[in-house]
């Protein structure tokens, strides 16, 4: 099999309102991967046209989520950020991969049965054909590995199977170009250690959510220190000490919530945490996690309202991402053109 360079490509989905959980979850890990790896990291705004959008609202947002890439420790002269719909080779590759996936590929993704609802007669043709979209995300920079939650990994599967079934169709148009008997690598999924999941603030049973109607049930990204402190003053307890060991967080959803958020701001499991913090009360350890949650993320907020209050700093960073995006994404197509048998000047 052809060797392909490690190259690791990530896209966020410009929603707005990123909030604890999109952190921890998430730009954590991205801004990990960027001492060992080579990132590209992508705002698919493409992606969200996917859904109606309010206009407005998309631009702040793509602004949003690069402000918090960088603030976050993201460094856009190491890696790559840019926005999708800046690099036409996207949406180029992604009509090739609409004629090499299959429908029936397509009919087992369960993400659009779940968006579309019942209505789906209704829904965008982009919502049905995304995944082909997403895997030219992937290949038209020909990237190795991808980091995934657990909702993505069935289409990072159809990406595989698409690379696969493109290098299987034109396998002798590849090797008379030169590049062996694959072009596409096979991306593998990138697990670093288990996802951490942040509940909401008022209801230990529920995902933290930008679509919550109480702000108090989530930290936002942009929230200033004195948000931040007061949030998880407020947040939902129970009036039993802490345990002293994991088990015992069982049935008691906040505390194990609070308790979770904190070993992920420290970078520690839950059992440390509570050998620090088990048998006292919770006035004590939220105390503790005001000033641990403050120090970590106080300097976000501070930064990405520095950096949205300049959109053209934003945007600078993203046209230059862009521009060296698409000298990449540019040698894919070029190859692909000639695999494929068209004519380019």
């Amino acid at each position: 099999m052809a060797s392909f360079k490690e190259l690791v490509f990530s896209g966020v989905q410009p929603t707005g309102n990123l909030h604890l959980g999109n952190y921890l979850g998430a730009i954590t890990k991205f801004v990990a991967l960027q001492e060992s790896h080579d990132c590209i990291y992508c705002v698919v705004d493409l992606h969200a046209i996917t859904v109606p959008q309010d206009p407005k609202a998309l631009t702040a947002n793509i602004r949003e989520v690069t402000a918090a890439f960088i603030a976050c420790g993201i460094d856009p002269k190491k890696h790559i950020i840019f926005n999708q719909s800046q690099v036409p080779q996207h949406a180029e590759l992604a009509w090739i991969f609409n004629c090499t996936a299959r429908l029936g590929w397509l009919n087992r993704m369960t993400q659009f049965k779940e968006k579309a609802g019942k209505d789906r007669e209704n829904a965008s043709v982009g919502l049905y054909a995304y995944p082909a979209l997403m895997a030219a995300d992937i290949l038209v920079y020909r990237a190795t590995h991808v980091p995934v939650g657990e909702d993505q990994k069935q289409h990072l599967e159809l990406s595989r199977d698409i690379a696969q079934k493109f290098n299987n169709d034109f396998v002798d148009s590849i090797a008379y170009h030169g590049f062996g008997d694959a072009f596409f690598p096979l991306p593998e999924p990138l697990i670093q250690g288990p996802a951490t999941r942040v509940m909401s603030l008022r209801d230990g049973t529920k995902k933290m959510s930008k679509s919550d109607p109480s702000d108090n049930s989530r930290i936002n990204l942009t929230d200033d220190a004195d948000t931040v402190a007061q949030k998880i003053r407020r947040a939902k307890t129970d009036p039993e000490p802490l345990p002293s060991e994991e088990a015992g967080l069982e049935d008691r959803p906040e505390a194990d919530n609070l308790v979770g958020i904190f070993a992920a701001l420290s970078d520690i499991d839950k059992e440390s945490v509570l050998r620090d913090f088990g048998g006292g009360q919770f006035s004590t350890f939220k105390a503790a996690l005001v000033d641990l949650s403050v120090s970590k993320l106080g300097p976000i907020g501070s930064e990405m309202k520095r950096l949205q209050s300049d959109p053209a700093s934003i945007d600078a960073i993203l046209a230059d991402g862009s521009a060296r995006a698409e000298k990449l994404a540019r040698r894919t197509m070029d190859s692909v053109k000639d695999i494929l048998g068209f004519i380019r000047s």
